[in-house]
């Protein structure tokens, strides 16, 4: 038996190096990084993003789905597009949960999918074309080009029934909210950043309808909320009709600071944007944001870095999904 005091051969020494060195590649190669696919499919990143301008140029609404696609999927347990499963037999899908009305263009996901399973079968996970697929589509938004880490894989798995204890409602109070982001790593600033994706798509009259009936909002600006009124003239909309109003209407499909200059003049569509300027902690990033649209990039990009690495599965857990709507058979 060897003792403290023996110094090992030179040939252990070498084998004790040469498993700590696999031990540290495994370990590393299971991390997200960037460039993940650069061996395993080059062109991986290049695909995506080519399908991504495709698709913006035939529905231009795409690129703001996949910026939601990512916030929807990432906060609920982790970045591992359990988001993109659909009901079957043994579980229901988390697209049903009311938290995710208003959710789609799913299917031009399994549109990407098939161009990356074309060049490069089972190898880029639907978790990271949710990533990709977002940060592509900023950039056709108008937003800032952001480094996206890549390595996750798919979860087996759907959390229809933790949705509502990750996901904030539209009308919760302002501390939820910052808890919520708060548990995935978001500090407050990044927030109020994140919240300004609201500057683009639109709103259905559904989350809307509470401050104009059956009185107005007294915070909401008189002649836009006889815009509203406009858009949504019943209280009682039908949540399957084409009834919605633009969250930003001088750039609605951009993704600026406009939001952050509307909201100051009383003119946010949700309560949730109304009590970022009526809360003290979040306020004074609403003045920020609204005076300096590069300012709003760089945190906007910053936090939706942080989101979209939330607890992601990788090394030997999950799957690579060959189809992203279910699991493997």
């Amino acid at each position: 038996m060897a003792t403290n005091n023996q110094q090992f051969s030179p040939s252990s020494r070498f084998i004790i190096l040469l498993l700590a060195l696999l031990f540290h590649i495994h370990y590393a190669k299971s991390d997200l990084q960037l460039n993940y696919y650069s061996q395993s499919c080059p062109r991986a990143e290049e695909i995506v993003k080519e399908q991504v301008i495709k698709l913006y140029h035939k529905h231009g609404n795409t690129a703001v789905s996949w910026i939601r696609n990512l916030f929807h999927d990432c906060m609920v347990k982790s970045c591992d597009a359990s988001i993109l499963l659909d009901t079957t037999k043994g579980q229901k899908s988390e697209k049903i949960s009311q938290r995710n009305f208003g959710m789609r263009n799913f299917k031009y996901i399994e549109t990407i999918k098939e161009a990356l399973e074309n060049e490069c079968p089972n190898t880029v996970s639907c978790a990271d074309i949710v990533v990709l697929s977002a940060r592509d589509g900023v950039v056709m938004l108008g937003g800032p080009h952001i480094e996206m880490k890549t390595g996750r894989r798919d979860s087996k798995d759907s959390y229809l029934t933790e949705v509502e204890n990750f996901i904030p409602n539209h009308n919760d109070s302002m501390s939820l909210v910052l808890s919520r982001f708060q548990s995935v790593g978001v500090d407050t600033e990044g927030t109020v950043a994140l919240l300004g994706a609201h500057t683009v798509g639109r709103v259905h009259c559904v989350n809307i309808v509470q401050r104009l009936y059956p009185t107005v909002d007294p915070t909401l600006d008189p002649n836009y909320a006889n815009y509203l009124k406009g858009r949504c003239p019943s209280p009682n909309p039908d949540p399957k009709s084409v009834e919605y109003a633009r969250n930003d209407r001088v750039t609605p499909m951009v993704l600026d600071n406009v939001y952050y200059k509307n909201i100051l003049s009383n003119k946010g569509l949700l309560i949730v944007d109304q009590q970022l300027v009526s809360d003290p902690t979040t306020y004074p990033f609403v003045e920020k944001f609204a005076k300096d649209n590069g300012y709003f990039h760089s945190q906007f990009a910053k936090a939706l870095i942080i989101l979209s690495e939330n607890s992601p599965i990788n090394g030997d857990k999950g799957e690579i999904r060959k189809v992203c709507r279910h699991v493997n058979n």
